[in-house]
């Protein structure tokens, strides 16, 4: 018998994206189906798990007071997407685990689709195809993330610290 849970992760998979090689560096990107991200954020971590091992710390880089950036509106033409045209940070999140550690992109869940896969497609450096390179969306991606690449990422526990409770991943802090 499945769960309402299970019922749920089946019909809504995690959209997330996450480079071959893991640095410094954006190595990915997360596009929750929503707008309550710790909801969702379990079964990010589960589909992280592989790659990071067990999460032991989880860092921000914005306040849960800060309103979600628009990044549909750097979509339009002759709209740079640059840190000085948009006041809010680009949302980056810090996940680590007890074998690699993973800055990734958080995509509002309201981004248009094709906005959206653009971004996951290019913070975890996945081909996209010459065609689509010519897109509107392409380039306004191309500018998120590079303005995401400029800001500070958030910083987290090192990987030999003791995994987190349940109850410390569900209260996210900000940095």
């Amino acid at each position: 018998m499945r769960s309402d849970f299970d019922e749920r992760r089946l019909s809504s998979p995690v959209r997330f994206t996450l480079a071959s090689e893991l640095d410094e560096g954006l190595n990915g990107a997360w596009w929750p189906h929503t707008s309550s991200i710790a909801r969702e954020l379990p079964d990010l971590i589960d589909g992280l798990r592989a790659r990071l091992g067990p999460v032991i710390d989880i860092g921000l880089n914005w306040s849960p007071l800060e309103g979600v950036p628009e990044l549909d509106h750097l979509n339009r033409r002759g709209v740079a997407a640059t840190p000085g045209r948009e006041t809010r940070h680009l949302r980056v999140m810090t996940l680590t685990g007890k074998l690699a550690r993973a800055n990734l992109l958080v995509v509002p869940s309201r981004t248009s689709q094709t906005l959206a896969v653009m971004i996951l497609r290019q913070a975890a450096a996945l081909p996209i195809q010459y065609a689509h390179q010519q897109m509107p969306a392409y380039q306004a991606a191309c500018g998120i993330l590079r303005a995401a690449r400029d800001q500070d990422a958030p910083s987290a526990t090192p990987a030999d610290a003791e995994p987190l409770s349940g109850a410390s991943q569900a209260a996210l802090r900000p940095h």
